[in-house]
């Protein structure tokens, strides 16, 4: 087992980030609610307080005590977690005098472990509308700003077994510079963490577990051609072999030649897939629907039972493989009052139920990018690693209106023209998500002499780091005019192109 790091969620929407800059250094960590008790183990070093969009004055905030935890473990508080330790250790936690958000610079340091090597006039993250006023007896301050008096601190002698740390700024975000050589002076330096969490550290350790929870048993697995299935496959195939079967789907809502190219990827990776061309029945079931939750759960149930269908010719299977990734585990536990329930997630979504199946989720401790770093250790072809993310429902949620077979094909002409121009103009590898959407919408058109009245599509392209928050991408006005052209001349059907420059939020990556 991997040494590990806990985050107590208060609900602060950088909680991720904590994760992912401690996972990083190569060291393990897990998020867990801050209302569940914790579980002291051998190979929990420290734990850290996040954030949270509470006052610790108000009567619902969650406040866990604090020093019963630097009894056990060193504590890194931040923010919210660093004002509940002022206040539970007997200081005074106000509003601010001012608004203390955005860029600002530590001053007056203080010789300390947590802030080695960082030097005065570092720049940090401010987000709070709370402020320390008075620190408790005994306590140290470690840094200022030119605002704050107290920026950081130390606990007090005989406050706890463990010192404890605690800053009024976000390490985690990249506007603080240094924010990563604090969070490596705290798991590193005081909590003594080796960095043993590695790519190839965890494919063993993922594999050997696949093996004793599986056995000589038989895993069935829904395959997208996404990374997630893809690295999760290849890793459920490494530790079980031919007991792997795999189906991957045609529900007619796929990209342009998408079907035939993932089964031969698949093929080349060397995982026994099954193609299940299943499009009529998708088209048949959508005829005449123009609601997207409505759309949405018709291409889920369907698919769902195409996969049962096909699943149930295999004799004695009593596994299920998903793609399941950190953040689907995240946002389907509530913290009890900071932070609400996102959404409830199964990558297939109600199979485990109707099927009775055992779950085998290798990536379920992993964010993106770590399933990536996990899948080149494995070697499998950047063709699937530096894949888009695509939605469940494919093509389905980005024809607004009612999906017909005809709409597809022009979506897909379209949507394939987009993404390869992105390819030859070296774009897509800039862009977390690109695609096409055609609307419910047709206008007046001149093509040659003659009067058109065609549909328009509107291109979506976003950066982003997880897709937790996203920015319209600014796209070279040549390549979107080149792209324009193109859809318009070979496209039978549109004649109007537009480019969406919404962020999310307030939009969605989306438009369904």
């Amino acid at each position: 087992m991997n040494e590990k790091i806990l985050i107590l969620d208060f609900g602060s929407q950088y909680t991720q980030l904590i994760a992912r800059s401690v996972r990083e250094l190569n060291i393990y960590c897990e998020i867990q609610p801050c209302t569940k008790p914790i579980e002291y183990t051998e190979q929990l070093k420290g734990v850290i307080l996040s954030g949270s969009p509470f006052s610790v004055n108000d009567p619902q905030a969650p406040k866990p005590d604090i020093k019963a935890i630097a009894d056990k473990l060193p504590v890194l508080a931040i923010c919210y977690g660093a004002q509940l330790l002022a206040q539970q250790a007997g200081g005074t936690v106000g509003k601010s005098t001012h608004r203390e958000y955005g860029r600002a610079h530590l001053k007056d340091l203080i010789d300390n472990p947590l802030l080695a090597t960082i030097s005065s006039g570092s720049q940090v993250w401010m987000s709070h509308s709370d402020t320390i006023k008075e620190l408790p007896a005994g306590f140290n301050v470690i840094a200022k700003t030119e605002s704050i008096p107290v920026a950081a601190f130390t606990s007090a002698e005989g406050y706890a077994n463990n010192t404890v740390y605690a800053i009024q700024f976000h390490p985690e975000v990249t506007h603080s510079i240094d924010g990563r050589q604090l969070l490596k002076n705290f798991t590193v330096d005081i909590c003594g963490c080796t960095r043993d969490w590695t790519p190839a550290a965890f494919i063993q350790e993922t594999v050997e577990r696949i093996r004793k929870q599986v056995g000589n048993g038989k895993v069935v697995m829904a395959l997208s051609g996404g990374v997630d299935s893809t690295v999760a496959a290849t890793l459920i195939h490494k530790a079980v072999g031919e007991n792997l079967y795999c189906i991957f789907v045609d529900n007619g809502l796929l990209r342009k030649g998408e079907f035939e190219q993932v089964l031969d990827g698949y093929k080349h990776l060397g995982l026994n897939t099954k193609g299940i061309d299943a499009r009529k029945r998708f088209y048949d079931a959508l005829a005449g629907v123009t609601d997207p939750e409505r759309k949405r759960k018709i291409i889920g149930g369907l698919f769902i039972d195409v996969f049962h269908d096909e699943a149930t010719h295999i004799q004695d299977v009593h596994f299920l493989g998903q793609g399941t990734i950190y953040p689907d585990v995240i946002e389907s536990v509530s913290v009890n009052g900071p932070s609400v329930t996102i959404k409830s997630h199964h990558n297939v979504g109600g199979l485990p139920e109707k099927m009775h199946m055992e779950l085998v989720e290798p990536l379920r401790l992993l964010f993106k990018d770590e399933v990536r770093r996990i899948g080149r250790e494995l070697g499998i072809d950047d063709v699937f690693l530096q894949r888009h993310p695509f939605p469940g429902p494919g093509l389905g949620i980005r024809i607004l209106g009612e999906v017909t077979e005809e709409k597809a094909k022009m979506l897909q002409e379209a949507d394939a023209i987009y993404i390869q121009l992105m390819r030859d103009y070296e774009l897509y590898n800039e862009i977390w998500q690109a695609g096409a959407i055609l609307l419910p919408v047709q206008s007046v058109g001149v093509m040659g002499d003659e009067r058109t009245y065609e549909f328009t599509v509107a291109l979506r392209a976003v950066t982003s780091v997880d897709g937790m928050t996203a920015d319209w991408a600014h796209l070279p006005y040549d390549f979107l005019a080149k792209v324009s052209n193109d859809i318009i001349n070979r496209v039978k059907g549109i004649n109007r192109v537009v480019y969406d420059i919404s962020s999310k939020p307030p939009a969605t990556i989306e438009w369904e």
